[in-house]
C-alpha cells in the first residue's frame, strides 16, 4: 500500500486587527471562537463591503441629541 503524506497545516494570513483569531467547529456543530462575536462583526463591517447593500439608499441615523447635565 502507498503511504499517505502528512500534510502541513499552514497558518492563515489575517488582518493585524485580528490577530489571535481562532474558529472552530465543536462536535455538536456550534461555532466556537476566541473572539466575542459583537467585535468580530464590528469588524466586518467596517472592512469588507456587502454587495447586496452596495446600492441601498437608506436613511441617515437621526442626529444624537446633546446629553442634558442630571440636577
Amino acid at each position: 500500500m502507498a503511504k499517505k503524506k502528512a500534510i502541513a497545516k499552514e497558518k492563515a494570513k489575517i488582518n493585524p486587527d485580528l490577530e489571535g483569531l481562532s474558529v472552530n467547529i465543536n462536535s455538536l456543530g456550534e461555532v466556537v471562537t476566541s473572539y466575542d462575536i459583537d467585535k468580530l462583526n464590528q469588524f466586518l463591517n467596517d472592512n469588507v463591503d456587502d454587495k447586496k447593500l452596495r446600492d441601498r439608499k437608506d436613511e441617515e441615523p437621526p442626529a444624537k441629541k446633546p446629553k442634558t447635565p442630571k440636577k
